[in-house]
């Protein structure tokens, strides 16, 4: 039995080194391929490791930083990104607690709703939404945080309504008779326990928004605002050709953010994805 369960073991390793190989080499080859030059990238030297006649060094990530309006992007996609997250995030945690402590029709309702827009596809909206963005003067980077707190609500109060169930309800009791009003319980109370799945919550739409490409593309005004993954499509120069030396160099800066919230916050995703998603 021992050495059926370690063979288990052992081909279980080596299936998950080949699929995490799988994922980190599309990195690998954007980070190499950022630091040569623009001949070495378009032939077949872009599979190879940098040569001394292919080393481009930084260039490649100054041309990116300087030319296009790099950090007026970047500066948009942190300001959307940190906004759309903080409304999520503070919004869906107080509906999520209304919601398991209030036991009617009205709040089993707002439940159901959330939980089948997790459902819907985009694709059936997205020419509705850009229309309606447009009327109600949503279509800038000051105002997207309102849709993306939309789209976004659903899968957030599922995980805070799991995770709020869990929560022995004497301790709210306790704080109401020691004279707290219910935002007082809230936010001295349950906030300090929702800390696990807010960090959970938190990283995937920060994840979602920040690499979100299509419903920026929709609601924006191109020709005033770009999120970074709108700039990096317009790395060209003239008759068509693609700068890919800068377009390389302005991925990786697009990824590195993310990773490193990611890794920050990993500790707390599997705890919190199955305390609100498991007992919910």
């Amino acid at each position: 039995m021992r050495t059926k369960k370690s063979i288990k073991n052992a081909i279980y390793t080596i299936l998950l080194i080949v699929a995490s190989v799988g994922w980190v080499y599309p990195v690998i080859m954007i980070f190499l391929n950022s630091l040569k030059q623009e001949t070495a990238i378009s032939t077949d030297s872009a599979f190879k490791l940098p040569t001394a006649e292919t080393f481009a060094g930084v260039e490649n990530y100054i041309n990116a930083v300087t030319s296009k309006g790099f950090l007026t992007s970047l500066g948009y996609s942190v300001l959307i990104t940190i906004t759309s997250v903080a409304a999520i995030i503070f919004c869906c945690s107080m509906c999520a607690w209304f919601i398991t402590r209030s036991k009617g029709r009205f709040s089993k309702m707002v439940y159901y709703l959330c939980a089948l827009s997790m459902v819907v596809p985009f694709q059936m909206v997205m020419f509705t939404l850009s229309q309606t963005a447009d009327k109600l003067h949503l279509n800038t980077p000051y105002t997207i945080w309102i849709i993306y707190l939309g789209f976004g609500s659903g899968l957030a109060v599922f995980m805070f309504c799991g995770f709020v169930k869990s929560i022995p309800l004497e301790i709210e009791e306790a704080a109401l008779i020691d004279g707290c009003n219910p935002l007082q319980t809230f936010f001295h109370v349950v906030v300090p326990m929702l800390k696990p799945t807010m960090i959970s919550v938190g990283v995937l739409e920060a994840m979602w928004v920040w690499n979100d490409y299509l419903l920026p593309t929709l609601v924006l005004d191109i020709k005033k605002y770009k999120t970074i993954p709108m700039l990096i499509q317009y790395f060209r120069g003239s008759y068509g050709k693609v700068e890919m030396g800068p377009m390389m160099a302005s991925i990786m800066m697009t990824i590195i953010p993310i990773i490193i919230v990611y890794i920050c916050g990993q500790k707390y995703i599997i705890k919190g994805v199955a305390d609100g998603a498991v007992k919910g």
